[in-house]
């Protein structure tokens, strides 16, 4: 008998909300948390709009924020969602092994310093190149060791580490859109295995600045709808031109069922299946026919020893970009047969934007309160039916269903394809 991995805590900090449950309210709801970039003047930028946090406040999750004082927005994100979900669990009130409890998360870099960066680069040049050495000089003279360090992915975990005394396991992965959904299905397989009986897992990411948005246009990825910013995450609609960037966090408590049973925990829902896969295909492009995420998604449902009938709802990874939702379209038509017609398919990305190495993470939990409540959440801005996108994206309004059990898929760069499972929970 594997041992049996369930949720006890949940935690978020979104554009949309920053609790789990005003962040459920606005997706219910259809609101969107897109708008114009306030971190800096993106006003010569193909795009210049994104879903930020909005009304996050550290202090309201630690009492001496000073030891976040160099941190960037990733970490303090992952510092208040992780409170959020430690806190839901109740494990603060009651004793557990500090060594069977581990931290994996899938979190990216922080920002960067892009205004001081190109000073240094504009004041070391000589005779139209950077000089090596005068950079080095001013780098020494003006970076500051402690904010440089807090910009490693790694960071995140360790902090969480530290703030709740997690001994065991302490891992991070940075594989693009799909981290979180990862580091969920590794900590569960570590759970599986009896390394650890807690884990604290998920993700937070922050890219809204100059150099995530350069690079992000550079691909023609995000969407220029710059005259309506609310509307430009369009999934499965015919007229998307592009994903929108957003930033926050997602984190979950995972636990050994008689672990969570013995201290009598609220158990939010179980995660049965697992699948991850690799297109092997191209670094920014995945496989037209979406091979990978075929295999992908049948072999979660495979782990979950469940048949497509069986899933009730799928988060769809549903970027908003044109070869995104046509691959993830067919690819659940090849894994599910002809129940895919039947399956509601919808993506919080047109509300939330696109979360990056957290997406998967926020998606997660939202596919445990599509169970919880029976609603499924709705595909905003989806107008113009696209031929080749022909599932029922719960378009523009949320619907009621009964979901006992979904599956949330996350599909990243490199072609990394992670899907979860999560039922409802049966002693």
């Amino acid at each position: 008998m594997r041992r049996r991995v369930v949720v006890t805590g949940m935690g978020v900090i979104t554009p949309v909300g920053n609790t789990v449950e005003s962040m459920w309210q606005s997706l219910r709801e259809g609101r969107s948390g897109i708008g114009p970039i306030t971190y800096f003047d993106a006003s010569g930028f193909p795009t210049q709009f994104a879903a930020q946090v909005k009304g996050f406040d550290l202090s309201d999750y630690v009492d001496d924020t000073r030891r976040f004082e160099f941190s960037g927005r990733n970490i303090r994100f992952a510092v208040g969602a992780a409170r959020q979900a430690f806190d839901d669990s109740g494990l603060g009130s009651h004793a557990y092994d500090p060594a069977r409890f581990g931290v994996y998360l899938g979190a990216g870099e922080g920002q960067q310093d892009f205004m001081l960066v190109m000073s240094m680069i504009a004041d070391s040049q000589k005779d139209g190149q950077v000089d090596l050495e005068e950079f080095t000089r001013r780098g020494l003279a003006s970076l500051h060791a402690q904010t440089e360090l807090e910009q490693e992915p790694n960071m995140p975990a360790g902090h969480l580490a530290s703030l709740f005394d997690a001994q065991g396991p302490n891992l991070n992965c940075l594989t693009a859109c799909a981290a979180s959904s990862q580091a969920i299905g590794e900590a569960t397989e570590l759970i599986r295995r009896g390394d650890a009986d807690i884990m604290l897992s998920g993700g937070a990411h922050s890219m809204i600045h100059p150099f995530g948005v350069t690079g992000f246009n550079l691909l023609t990825a995000l969407s220029t709808h710059n005259e309506s910013p609310q509307e430009a995450s369009r999934p499965f609609d015919k007229d998307r031109d592009g994903f929108v960037l957003g930033e926050g966090a997602g984190m979950v408590i995972l636990e050994e069922l008689e672990h969570a049973k013995k201290r009598g925990a609220r158990i939010h829902g179980e995660l049965m299946g697992y699948g991850s896969t690799a297109d092997a295909y191209r670094i920014t492009d995945i496989h037209p026919e979406g091979r990978g995420a075929v295999a992908c998604i049948r072999m979660a449902m495979k782990d979950a020893e469940l048949n497509p009938s069986d899933i009730h709802y799928v988060n769809a990874h549903g970027t908003s970009t044109e070869v995104n939702d046509r691959v993830e379209t067919a690819a659940i038509k090849h894994a599910f047969g002809e129940i895919a017609y039947k399956t509601p398919v919808s993506s919080i990305k047109s509300m939330l934007g696109h979360l990056i190495a957290a997406a998967g993470s926020v998606e997660a939990i939202t596919c445990l309160l599509a169970i919880r409540d029976g609603v499924l959440p709705p595909t905003i801005n989806y107008r113009t039916p696209d031929p080749d996108c022909d599932l029922d994206y719960v378009p523009n309004a949320a619907r009621e269903a009964r979901v006992k059990a979904a599956l949330s898929n996350s599909f990243g760069f490199g072609g990394q394809n992670i899907s979860l499972i999560f039922s409802e929970f049966h002693g």
